[in-house]
C-alpha cells in the first residue's frame, strides 16, 4: 500500500529538490527515497524506476518553462514577444540551472515527452507568427532562438563567461541580432 501523502507528484517534487540542491547527476532512487522518508522499493509504487522518474522530471521542467513563456508573451507580439521569450528562457535557466540540465536535449523524439515539448514549441512558433514565418522557415527561426537562449544560458550557468563585460548587455545584443534577422512585413 502506498505511503499516505506520497504520490507520483510528491516523488517528482522530491526528485527536483534533489536535483536543485545537488545537481542532476545526484538523482537516484535512494536519494529520492531518503528525501521522502521511505525505503527505495516503496518508490516503485509511484514510478517504474529511475528512467521514468527522469522522464517525469523532464516533463515537469518543460511544463514549468512553457507556463512561464506563455505568461511572459501573452498580449505581446513581434519583436517584443520574441525578446521577452528569450529573456524568460534565460531567467529560468539562471534560477534553476541544475533542474534545466535535467531536460533532455531533444524531447520531441521522446514519445512520452512529445505533448510537453510540443506545447513549448507552439509558444515559440506563436511568437514568430507575426513575421510571416511558416513551415520550415518557422522551425529554423525557432531553432536559432532556442540555440541563442540555451547556449548563452548554459554557458552562463556553468561559469563560461570569465571576462568582465556585463552579461545582460551581451545577451541583449544577441536578442537584438536575432530579432533583426527576422523578416519584416
Amino acid at each position: 500500500m502506498p505511503r499516505v501523502g506520497l504520490s507520483t507528484t510528491a516523488v517528482v517534487n522530491a526528485a527536483i529538490e534533489v536535483i536543485d540542491e545537488h545537481g542532476v547527476e545526484s538523482l537516484t532512487l535512494a536519494a529520492v527515497a531518503a528525501r521522502t522518508g521511505v525505503a527505495p522499493p516503496s518508490l516503485y509504487k509511484h514510478v517504474a524506476g529511475l528512467a521514468e522518474l527522469r522522464t517525469l522530471v523532464g516533463i515537469r521542467v518543460m511544463t514549468e518553462m512553457t507556463d512561464r513563456f506563455v505568461a511572459a508573451v501573452l498580449g505581446r507580439s513581434g519583436d517584443d514577444a520574441v525578446a521577452v521569450l528569450l529573456r524568460t528562457y534565460r531567467d529560468y535557466v539562471r534560477e534553476h540551472p541544475a533542474r534545466y540540465a535535467a531536460m533532455p536535449p531533444n524531447p520531441l523524439h521522446e514519445p512520452v515527452m512529445v505533448d510537453a515539448a510540443s506545447r513549448m514549441l507552439q509558444v515559440f512558433l506563436a511568437a514568430l507568427r507575426g513575421y510571416g514565418l511558416t513551415d520550415s522557415a518557422a522551425i529554423h527561426a525557432t531553432r536559432c532562438g532556442r540555440s541563442i537562449a540555451h547556449g548563452f544560458a548554459s554557458l552562463e550557468a556553468s561559469g563560461g563567461f570569465g571576462l568582465p563585460e556585463d552579461l545582460d548587455e551581451t545577451y541583449e545584443q544577441l536578442i537584438a541580432m536575432f530579432v533583426a534577422s527576422l523578416p519584416r512585413r
